[in-house]
């Protein structure tokens, strides 16, 4: 498909997709405006059947968005260096955008919902992974929580702690692995310390029952759910490093994907 005017096309024929914005004016918008207008129809968009010529036009407008982007491959990312023979050379901090990295599975940080972010252009990990995604992503854990709900026989939310895999689509990974982390409502307690280990340790062994040998997490729940950062960089070193010792040919990297400087600043000090 040419992508010449693929930006245009995509808004238009998202906007014949939504019934609420069908006459929403954007010929006079910007590039960017367009691009965020993409974004926000994409994360508002409730899961249903996606016709084969919106899934076309939107993969290859997601496509041409992470050419543009640039992707990172494994190769790019330095290690950390270590006399401990366990992790040496396996354990990487990389700073930036996560959608980029093309290994095993990235890890998204989920809402117990499971379904991504419906706040238009939300600046959080689980908008930022289901909009490079691309809208089939939304389509899948609708269907994982659907099916749970049949076998349960109620409404059902995901607990905390779990890790739930699916295809990546768009991303230049080759899977996703959704966890819910801990919110943080008032002080840190040991349950919630708890909760963020399990979210760390059912990731790996999600990894290793999959055959996935490198993995990129997050920084789980030190967003929107209030996790303090230093103590959540600390837990999930920690439960990294137990892991690998209880298992030491199970992986062969795992990144700790930052974004903030102060982030960035934390896990190299502990890792030093």
């Amino acid at each position: 498909m040419k992508t010449n005017n693929i930006t245009d096309l995509f808004l238009e024929k998202l906007k014949e997709d939504s019934v609420e914005y069908r006459s929403l004016e954007t010929a006079q918008y910007h590039p960017e405006e367009k691009k965020n207008a993409i974004r926000s129809l994409m994360n508002i968009r409730m899961p249903r059947e996606i016709s084969a010529e919106l899934l076309e036009i939107q993969n290859a407008y997601l496509q041409k968005e992470l050419a543009e982007k640039g992707v990172v491959h494994l190769s790019e990312i330095p290690t950390i260096q270590g006399t401990d023979t366990v992790y040496q050379n396996r354990l990487s901090v990389w700073q930036g955008d996560i959608t980029r990295l093309e290994v095993g599975a990235i890890v998204n940080a989920a809402n117990s919902q499971m379904l991504g972010c419906f706040v238009p252009c939300h600046r959080c990990i689980d908008n930022a992974i289901h909009s490079a995604a691309g809208m089939q992503l939304r389509e899948a854990c609708s269907r994982i929580m659907a099916g749970k709900r049949m076998r349960y026989g109620r409404e059902y939310e995901e607990p905390t702690g779990t890790a739930t895999l699916t295809k990546a689509y768009n991303l230049p990974c080759n899977y996703v692995i959704h966890t819910v982390g801990p919110i943080v409502y008032g002080g840190l307690n040991d349950s919630l310390r708890q909760d963020l280990r399990n979210c760390y340790a059912n990731v790996l062994t999600c990894c290793v029952e999959n055959k996935i040998r490198t993995v990129a997490f997050c920084c789980i729940s030190t967003g929107e759910f209030h996790f303090p950062n230093d103590e959540a960089a600390k837990i999930a070193i920690d439960t990294v490093l137990d892991f690998l010792t209880a298992h030491p040919d199970s992986m062969e990297r795992i990144i700790f994907n930052v974004f903030k400087d102060s982030d960035m600043q934390i896990y190299q000090e502990l890792l030093s």
